[in-house]
């Protein structure tokens, strides 16, 4: 049986026309809401939202310092930023230490064994900078970790 015979549009138009073509006072409203209904849903169907790519950005690029500075501006630029961090280093430094300090005293006033603690925490601290040293150095080699190590000149 080939598929256009088992679907055939006349069969239904044919119902569709004697069952409208009867005096029924709902028909025209019937027939409005279901226009509405079916117009509703293709029109919500078809609605298309494009969404437009954002605009490029335009950069402007601010620039901290003077062009045409000289390699000896540039160093002592270099130095003094350096001082800068080593004297920041050396705050947080010693702001590590007073809070080690305190939960020393802390942990002493409380009956903790605050020496063994000291002891496991500097081992664990000199594995953790001894394991960043083996990474540094299988990443950039032995000369650039000696290099880091060292002290800028002009900054001793």
């Amino acid at each position: 049986m080939r598929f256009r015979n088992r679907i055939n549009p006349v069969g239904g138009i044919a119902d569709f026309w004697n069952e409208f073509k009867r005096p029924n006072p709902y028909r025209w409203p019937i027939l409005a809401a279901s226009f509405l209904c079916t117009g509703t849903i293709f029109f919500w169907l078809t609605q298309e939202n494009y969404y437009y790519p954002p605009e490029v950005p335009k950069v402007t690029y601010i620039t901290t310092f003077a062009d045409g500075r000289t390699d000896e501006e540039i160093r002592q630029s270099n130095i003094e930023n350096q001082r800068v961090q080593d004297e920041l280093r050396a705050q947080q430094e010693a702001i590590d230490e007073r809070r080690r300090e305190f939960y020393k005293s802390l942990g002493a006033a409380t009956g903790f064994d605050v020496d063994s603690m000291e002891a496991e925490a500097e081992a664990e601290r000199i594995a953790e900078e001894r394991a960043e040293r083996e990474r540094l150095e299988s990443l950039f080699g032995e000369d650039q970790t000696q290099a880091d190590s060292t002290v800028a000149p002009g900054t001793e």
